[in-house]
């Protein structure tokens, strides 16, 4: 076994996006020692590619209530969605932005000095009665706000930060986590971080698709880890396309261009959201919005024939609209610049389209993973169907599913979910630090991850990593993307394992260096995006039906009666093994309702709110 250098800390937080920074927050200030081990520098964590808002029902403009935003959490999630996580989750959202307020977050206020609220798709006041300005805003950088806020409330702690560090195993002891290995980018030193609680915090898998909003860092690897060690991953059948990613680059258009009366049109100049959302349109969920335009571009209405539609946000555009629905709002120019300023510098920079003079050009791009690592209320990852927790190990953000998305995430809720769990599991593990010593290790923890980079680095077959990750990313676009098939997820299936296979027996390494071996963290990314883009592609096979995200064309309806349920799935040697045993919660609201039997939205009444 190589050398390894050894840290000792209450707790070891992976990644240092918003949902790792609250829980070292939260950790630390409860007491604990803490080291946050990231492959990146803070604030270059994907949080701040958040653009549009955070949700939360502050009721600053118009009336609003923490319910109707668990509810639209439930109905955006197709009703997969566990009804106590959801009501968590906009609960606490209020306190949790107020916080991020008192900490010197700089929201965009009202006339009257409070936080502003914007529009956001799917969000609605009253069950369903009509759209509600829910959406917290920096302008249109709010996730990269909250990432610079935690980030300097961390220092203030004196929050031990590891930058460049990769995260490449967790250190077992039985069923209890100890730990995690980490390789240094900067030197090649193997790092072993002894702790009492672990917490994943290390974002999405977007990078399994050719045309993604993610960052090429988001490969999965904390899913993957958990996946390798015997833990199961659950629902990760549903991944989220969201509707308007830039065209040619996947780089997300904020739904806040909608929310503020920015409006779709395909390549015959019409306004087509208005066929498939009547009431909501533009500011349906994304699920539908996404379809909405595959189908445009199916029947031949892209954009002069090509595969994209219009995204305009012209205020004569919009003040049209906004005075055909009857409303008085107007916006101009100096509100488009003050408010969607990221998104005139990203168009005007990336594609050449200034959006005050001309539509942006946009198609659904891979966004959000709704599955991942399970876990309970507290952010404890959970094993199986009964919640049986896995002793020291916690996740949070978009690696974790604690099941407030369901099948499908409604907007702004991904900033909400890391803040509001962050914050709950950082509380959880300082109770855990308080009354627990540092588990016992073995002192080769690091042995496994040595010899697989060791049989990495030394491989000399004559397929190289780069041209792997191409056909995975394209075979998955094509066959597991917005629209499924059992005909399609089986040709996915077959050639991911030929990618396997020359991945583990053909594999070329170039570079042999210790050094910022990128080569060699490539091959490593690679093996997680295979794992997980297996796991996706099985799931999505076995689930027949269509729901949220998950797209059937072969099973165009909702079963509610077989498929109300959650999925986990687990690696047993070589082979994934599913179970469909997982059930959802229904504590908030009665199971016959969210199963859609009754139709009147107006008698959608709760039940006593259950925590």
């Amino acid at each position: 076994m190589l050398d390894s250098k050894l840290h000792e800390y209450d707790a070891v937080i992976v990644g240092a996006g918003g949902a790792g920074l609250m829980a070292a927050l939260y950790a630390s200030t409860g007491g604990a020692r803490v080291a946050v081990v990231s492959k990146l520098y803070p604030t270059r964590s994907h949080t701040g590619a958040a653009l549009g808002g955070i949700g939360a029902a502050l009721g600053n403009l118009e009336e609003d209530d923490p319910l109707w935003h668990a509810y639209d959490t439930v109905k955006g999630g197709d009703y997969l969605t566990d009804q106590n996580a959801a009501q968590v989750l906009a609960e606490n959202a209020v306190d949790a932005v107020v916080e991020l307020e008192h900490m010197g977050l700089p929201f965009d206020r009202t006339s009257a000095g409070r936080i502003s609220q914007r529009r956001f798709g799917g969000h609605t006041r009253n069950f369903g009665e009509s759209p509600v300005r829910r959406a917290c805003h920096s302008a249109d950088r709010t996730g990269h706000m909250i990432l610079q806020t935690l980030y300097q409330q961390c220092i203030k702690q004196e929050v031990a930060f590891f930058d460049e560090f990769y995260v490449v195993d967790l250190v077992m002891n039985g069923e209890t986590v100890g730990g995690c290995v980490a390789l240094e980018l900067g030197s090649g030193d193997w790092h072993i971080f002894h702790a009492k609680a672990t917490l994943f915090a290390t974002g999405g898998w977007g990078r399994v698709w050719s045309f993604t909003s993610n960052a090429h860092s988001l490969t999965g690897d904390g899913a993957a880890l958990p996946l390798r060690r015997g833990l199961p991953l659950q629902d990760m059948e549903f991944y989220q396309f969201h509707p308007t990613g830039l065209y040619g680059l996947g780089v997300l258009l904020t739904e806040g261009i909608r929310g503020e009366g920015g409006v779709l049109l395909n390549g015959q100049g019409e306004r087509f959201m208005e066929r498939y959302a009547p009431t909501i349109k533009d500011l349906a969920s994304r699920d539908v919005v996404s379809r909405a335009i595959y189908l445009e571009l199916r029947d031949g209405k892209g954009v002069r024939g090509r595969d994209y539609v219009h995204l305009d946000v012209r205020p004569s555009t919009v003040n049209r609209h906004l005075a055909e629905a009857g409303e008085e709002r107007r916006i101009d120019e100096a509100y488009i610049i003050q408010n969607l300023a990221e998104t005139l510098d990203t168009c005007r920079t990336y594609v050449g389209v200034d959006p005050l003079k001309e539509p942006m050009p946009v198609r659904p791009t891979a966004h959000y993973a709704m599955g991942g690592i399970p876990t309970n209320l507290c952010a404890e990852v959970t094993r199986d169907a009964a919640h049986t927790v896995v002793p020291g190990f916690f996740a949070a953000g978009e690696v974790a599913c604690v099941s407030c998305h369901g099948a499908n995430r409604l907007g702004t809720n991904s900033l909400v979910d890391l803040i509001v769990f962050g914050r709950l599991g950082g509380k959880r593990i300082a109770e855990v630090c308080a009354g627990s010593d540092l588990p016992p290790i073995a002192k080769d923890a690091a042995a496994e991850a040595q010899a697989a980079f060791a049989q990495l680095r030394a491989s000399q077959g004559n397929s190289r990593p780069g041209e792997l990750r191409q056909r995975l990313q394209e075979t998955m676009m094509q066959n597991v993307g917005v629209f499924r098939t059992a005909e399609t997820m089986q040709q996915a299936l077959d050639e991911l394992a030929e990618l396997r296979d020359r991945y583990e027996k053909d594999l070329h390494i170039d570079d042999r260096g210790q050094r910022f071996n990128s080569d060699v963290m490539e091959a490593w990314e690679l093996g997680c995006l295979l794992d997980l883009a297996e796991a996706t592609a099985r799931s999505a096979l076995a689930r027949r039906e269509s729901r949220g995200a998950h797209s059937r064309e072969d099973f165009p309806e909702r079963d509610d009666q077989n498929w109300l349920v959650h999925s986990l799935i687990s690696r047993d040697g070589d082979q994934l093994t599913l179970r469909h045993d997982k059930a959802v919660d229904f504590s908030l609201w009665e199971e016959e309702k969210a199963r859609g039997i009754a139709e009147d939205e107006q008698h959608f009444k709760p039940r006593p709110r259950v925590y």
